[in-house]
């Protein structure tokens, strides 16, 4: 009995503690997609991709072209001019996958370049959601772009425009204005 009124006295507790919370949430790729900075390092991002993607398809061709011979004159080679053709076939599908892996792989190029150019953003991004939140007095900030659903959110408690505005980042761009 005691354990039970106890119980219920600590849950009247925290209803009224977690009444006290401020909550509020932010859409962080939108405050990433309005900023110059982002959309000059997604431009760069995407130039190299392109680049690399070239390439990778040159390299391709070159394969393709490399088997057709192969298949083509097939009849009429030795044994050791096959061996060596197959060899040659071998080392561009090498090199084509070691290309890709090392531009477009979980530790390639193009995720490091990424981290390179759009982490100090988010940083401040980061940084600018905790000013917000510290000058309003806010207990939790959450970020709607990351994937945690929502089923309901008030848009008054939406503080992505105070972000962007504590960012210096113009809110009246592109027929957008806050709160559309």
């Amino acid at each position: 009995m005691k354990k039970s009124l106890l119980m219920a006295l600590f849950s009247v507790l925290g209803i009224l503690n977690a009444q006290n919370q401020k909550l509020a949430y932010v859409d962080t790729e939108l405050i990433l997609e309005r900023m110059p900075e982002f959309r000059s390092a997604q431009s760069q991002l995407d130039d190299m991709a392109v680049q690399w993607q070239a390439d990778a398809q040159q390299m391709q061709a070159q394969l393709d072209q490399l088997r057709s011979d192969l298949q083509a004159e097939e009849v009429w080679l030795t044994a050791d001019q096959k061996r060596q053709k197959q060899e040659a076939i071998a080392k561009v599908e090498e090199d084509l996958l070691k290309f890709r892996t090392d531009k477009f792989g979980p530790n390639g190029a193009l995720v490091k370049k990424r981290e390179e150019l759009v982490k100090p953003l988010q940083d401040k991004v980061f940084d600018a959601i905790q000013k917000v939140a510290k000058s309003e007095g806010y207990s939790f900030i959450f970020d709607k772009a990351s994937g945690v659903q929502m089923l309901y959110a008030d848009a008054r408690f939406d503080k992505t425009y105070e972000v962007l505005i504590e960012l210096g980042v113009p809110i009246e761009e592109e027929g957008n204005s806050p709160r559309n």
